[in-house]
């Protein structure tokens, strides 16, 4: 193991991290300004070479403060920095706009000090990346501060020791005797000097989540936000900078991924020397932090990642960091369960009979969970009532001895069961609510904004989240559930706490995430044995911050094979497949109305986490010997699948075709999975070329028994046969290395 590295050079005034694959240098600039001067591929010793030119800029304002404030050459305006302040001479988007006692919004950050740690310090109440030990990581710490505010900024850097990692963020104290207001706080700056550059971001809409998107980045400003309440379907809390050239495979590429469920804000500005900015933290719309006297405020933690081997290198580090060093408890490397969910076989319309029908139809199948989703509590017949009750419908599944009888039925079968929940959330038509109607988020003297006829309980609030921990604890303590699907079916409107001052109203959002976290970090922690996946009306709030308490969630409420091409293949830029599930549903989908085959549905459910949401019992006896096939599949490649490396090979966002592969740590076994979408008269023979396979060797593929050396598959390729005259087409091909 390359131990992490981090020195400060006292004649150059630059702190050098380093691990055997990147290094980040910071240098103290005149007058303590902190000036960025490389993230990037290792270098073994700097000498000075990115020390920032002095030129006179024409209207570029003076540095404030003697001697600098006659130097001319010398300004923020241009200046490569860590973290810049607000109204003090840089023009750019600022890192932090705080409001003084005096209603002044100006501050201007010095250097101070700085210390080097073992380890990772812990970030109180958010998710974050963590070590195992303290010797896997080093931390720099540096201390900013605003002499005239009496404020304090710390930079927090973590360098891991093998990992092209380093995990940013900020936290800021007030040292005066006097409140102020934080009305901006990025986790983290990242300026870079002039150059060509991309930007792929990871917009999208429900059903249709994380579409990449690659654009220049021009002279202005770029946002990609979200203001919903959520990290949202519309636009994920990430994005990569690429130069021009880079490939899934060749090239250079800043992946920068925000460890935070809420409001988020990417900032992209390239200024009029060509230089660029990227900001990224808690979304500033809306935000107004109140922070008294000696009080902190730590920011979500964004996870910076640096590769010269095109996209699936970038990839490749987040999903190993995610899978290893973010994800947590007895399911982060454990394989996931087979499932089999009634909502698109029944909705609200089940009763004991008909959950029986559809476990006689799994079990012989090998199927390996049943979970039951959303109408089992309250009186829930329909999506307008009984959120927040989370109490057994007592007549639903009578007949069947209710949810304890229900789940020995399914134990009995030798399965395991699961339960469907929306904590976060309350209908007006509820016991809930009509004993407390001022747990909903929402202003007073105002007409509430309805969404599926459901509202949000306020969870900036303890007392709430510990009315709905208690809740569900009632149900857990006396039910044996195996798996938990937490959904969230709505965004977030009138953000108001009753409980809050007029001035500490800004803080309503952050405090709302802070009560999910702690919310689930309770129940994660009570009930360590039970496998908690991620929902919020699919892909919703798929996100790092998810991944620390759910190390799955459902990707999208599209099931649709075609659709889910772009959704799965999108979503591994930044996420591992181990988070991902995917499932078989009916054809005709309901999403989309369109026909594909049972083979094609179950060639992209398997390569996630597979499952199924489909009426078993309407399938036909070759539909379901076809089931059974695709079960047996999965189950001797899900290892492979779930937690070996996965590489994105054509693009459905390109093509009519899509390619990926699973291989494993070894590199002795691999999957590469083939799609077409459409059909044509007169197919045009393409190719496949696999990668990072082992040059010397035979891989052999276990269905044909043909023999390929690995570069022969990595540099000729194959041609993607059999050809099938029809839409929506899949093959999938296994290969297993043997010493020649």
């Amino acid at each position: 193991m390359a131990n992490a590295n981090i020195s400060f050079d006292d004649k150059q005034n630059v702190f050098h991290l380093s691990n055997r694959q990147i290094s980040y240098l910071i240098q103290i600039e005149e007058g303590g300004l902190l000036s960025h001067l490389y993230f990037g591929k290792k270098i073994t010793k700097y000498h000075g070479s990115r020390h920032y030119p002095r030129l006179d800029r024409g209207f570029s304002p003076n540095l404030a403060g003697k001697p600098h404030q006659t130097d001319r050459s010398y300004s923020k305006d241009t200046l490569l920095q860590e973290y810049g302040g607000y109204n003090t001479g840089d023009f750019r988007q600022a890192a932090i706009k705080i409001q003084g006692a005096n209603g002044a919004q100006t501050s201007d950050f010095r250097f101070q000090s700085f210390e080097i740690v073992n380890g990772k310090p812990h970030i109180a109440h958010l998710p974050q990346a963590y070590v195992l030990s303290e010797d896997e990581a080093k931390t720099l710490i540096i201390y900013l501060v605003d002499s005239a505010l009496n404020v304090q900024v710390s930079l927090y850097y973590t360098i891991y020791n093998d990992r092209p990692v380093v995990a940013r963020s900020t936290k800021i104290t007030n040292l005066s005797q006097q409140s102020i207001n934080i009305e901006k706080i990025a986790s983290l700056q990242l300026d870079l000097p002039a150059s060509d550059l991309e930007i792929i971001s990871l917009p999208g809409a429900h059903v249709r989540e994380r579409q990449m998107e690659r654009q220049t980045v021009r002279q202005g400003v770029a946002e990609f936000s979200s203001h919903r309440g959520t990290s949202s379907h519309h636009m994920n809390p990430f994005v990569a900078l690429v130069t021009p050239n880079t490939t899934e495979n060749e090239g250079e590429a800043v992946g920068i991924q925000l460890v935070y469920s809420g409001n988020h804000q990417f900032t992209i500005e390239r200024d009029y020397v060509e230089q660029t900015r990227v900001l990224s933290g808690i979304n500033e719309d809306g935000f107004d932090w109140q922070l008294n006297a000696d009080d902190d405020f730590q920011t979500p933690e964004a996870l910076l990642v640096y590769s010269d081997e095109g996209l699936n290198g970038m990839s490749q580090a987040y999903h190993h960091l995610l899978r290893e060093r973010v994800a947590r408890g007895k399911y982060q490397y454990a394989e996931r369960p087979i499932v089999i969910n009634n909502w698109e076989a029944t909705y609200f319309d089940f009763n004991a009979e008909k959950i029986q029908e559809i476990l006689d139809e799994a079990s012989p199948l090998g199927i390996e969970m049943f979970v039951l989703d959303d109408g089992w509590f309250g009186k829930r017949d329909d999506d307008d009532s009984s959120l927040g009750d989370w109490f057994e419908y007592a007549t639903k599944l009578q007949s069947g001895g209710g949810l304890v009888g229900l789940s020995d039925k399914v134990h009995e079968k030798g399965m395991k069961f699961g339960l469907w929940f929306e904590p976060e959330m309350i209908s007006k038509n509820s016991d809930l609510y009509r004993q407390h109607p001022d747990y909903i988020l929402g202003m007073p003297n105002r007409d509430l904004t309805p969404s599926r006829d459901q509202y949000v309980l306020d969870f900036s609030r303890p007392e709430v989240v510990d009315n709905i921990f208690q809740q569900v604890v009632n149900i857990l303590d006396n039910v044996k559930i195996d798996y938990i699907k937490w959904d969230m079916n709505r965004h977030l409107t009138e953000v108001y706490s009753a409980a809050l001052s007029p001035e500490r109203q800004g803080e309503v959002g952050h405090r709302y995430m802070l009560g999910v976290y702690d919310l689930a970090d309770r129940l994660t922690k009570r009930y360590p044995d039970i496998l908690f996946e991620g929902c919020s009306g699919g892909g919703g709030r798929f996100d790092a911050g998810m991944l620390y308490f759910f190390p799955q969630s459902w990707t999208s409420d599209n099931t649709d094979p075609v659709e889910r091409l772009k959704i799965q293949y999108g979503t591994t830029l930044s996420y591992p497949v181990s988070s991902m599930t995917a499932h078989v549903s009916a054809s005709p989908n309901h999403q989309t109305g369109r026909q594909t085959s049972l083979a094609m549905r179950g060639d992209v459910a398997t390569a996630g986490v597979f499952g199924y949401e489909l009426n078993l019992a309407k399938l036909s006896l070759e539909e379901k010997s076809e089931i059974k096939d695709q079960v047996t599949f999965y189950k001797q490649h899900r290892s492979l699948i779930q937690y070996g490396n996965f590489y994105r090979i054509k693009s459905p966002f390109k093509n009519n075709e899509t390619a990926w592969e699973f291989i494993s740590e070894d590199k002795t076994e691999a999957l590469l999975f083939n799609y077409r979408v459409l059909s044509t008269a007169q197919p045009v023979f393409t190719v496949t070329k696999m990668s990072h396979l082992k040059s010397d060797g035979i891989y052999v593929d276990q269905r044909t028994n043909e023999h390929y050396s690995g570069d022969e598959l990595m540099s000729i390729g194959l041609y993607n046969t059999p050809i099938k005259q029809a839409d929506f087409t899949s093959a999938v091909r296994y290969f297993k290395w043997q010493a020649e």
